[in-house]
């Protein structure tokens, strides 16, 4: 029986997933399976793949459904106790699975391993990420949301957990389709402890050419309501200020597709004092003028300038 199972869904990703499995079997720490659920690919992804012999490699299909329902399918398919995540699309550095496996041994109580990553925005330009702690600590979070209010602590390439963690809460929910990872993070730090590790293992590919699905099309998805975490917020002030960055952001684009109801939807539940004056002028603004806003953005991005409109 494998150590780590490594679930990886797959949807037309032709142009990244031989770097991406390249980069798992490059892995320092050999005790592991692959188990790559195709989603109903259209493109030459599964003809990239099969240029690997790797006995580690595992691949099942499934017609278009979801990238939760992949990812529910390969955890209910592994084999080993520990689930370590990877879209299709990111690049793990050799230490990604010796780091988890250092952090089980001295961290046995943890349901959530958090390793750190970088985030490649353009071809040339890679940033680093920062957190409410020294770069320097390793261990169990005391407060998972307050760490995460600057950059998200648990990045779904970058996350590995029990797979009793999965059999006690359930899995993706697969009616979301977008933040999806987001909501069921949320979920287990509630329930179990987190860990972070303090080595950057992961190079996660926010490229234009890759991660261009634009939040322009919200209504196309099924973001969270975040409804299910009304009671908790009561008892944690920073996942009430982690949830509204999230509510704010959604509403903001339903805003920007004119969608009144939905904007106002999350709005209603956001305390106000977290709001600052610019994003409600933003909140005011014409639609056009935040589409020109976030198309500057990405274009800044893509030419290796990084903002955020919502801090």
């Amino acid at each position: 029986m494998p150590f780590f199972s490594v679930i990886i869904p797959l949807y037309n990703k032709e142009q990244f997933i031989t770097n991406t499995l390249k980069s798992v079997l490059n892995q320092t720490f050999t005790d592991f399976e692959v188990i790559i659920v195709n989603d109903g690919s259209t493109d030459n992804s599964l003809e990239k793949i099969a240029e690997f012999t790797d006995h580690r490699i595992q691949i099942y299909h499934q017609d278009n459904q979801g990238v939760s329902t992949a990812r529910n399918k390969g955890i209910e398919l592994a084999k080993a106790e520990y689930i370590a995540f990877l879209d299709a699309d990111d690049i793990w550095k050799e230490n990604h699975l010796q780091s988890f496996f250092d952090l089980i041994k001295k961290y046995p109580e943890a349901g959530l391993y958090c390793n750190r990553y970088e985030i490649k925005i353009n071809k040339r330009k890679v940033i680093k990420t920062e957190f409410d702690f020294e770069n320097s600590f390793e261990g169990y979070l005391t407060d998972f949301f307050k760490s995460s209010l600057i950059n998200r602590v648990a990045l779904t390439s970058a996350v590995c957990i029990p797979k009793h963690v999965y059999d006690k809460i359930g899995g993706f929910d697969e009616k979301i389709t977008l933040g999806e990872d987001l909501e069921y993070w949320i979920r287990i730090a509630l329930k179990y402890k987190v860990v972070i590790g303090k080595k950057v293992t992961i190079l996660y590919n926010y490229t234009k050419e890759n991660k261009n699905i634009s939040k322009l099309s919200i209504v196309k998805h099924s973001p969270p309501n975040f409804d299910f975490f009304l009671n908790y917020e009561k008892n944690h002030p920073n996942l009430k200020r982690f949830l509204d960055l999230h509510r704010l952001e959604y509403a903001l684009h339903y805003h920007i597709n004119g969608n009144d109801q939905l904007k106002n939807f999350y709005l209603k539940n956001i305390d106000l004092s977290h709001i600052n004056k610019k994003n409600l002028l933003l909140l005011k603004s014409p639609t056009f003028f935040l589409k020109l806003l976030l198309i500057i953005k990405r274009s800044m991005k893509h030419f290796g300038w990084d903002f955020n409109v919502y801090h």
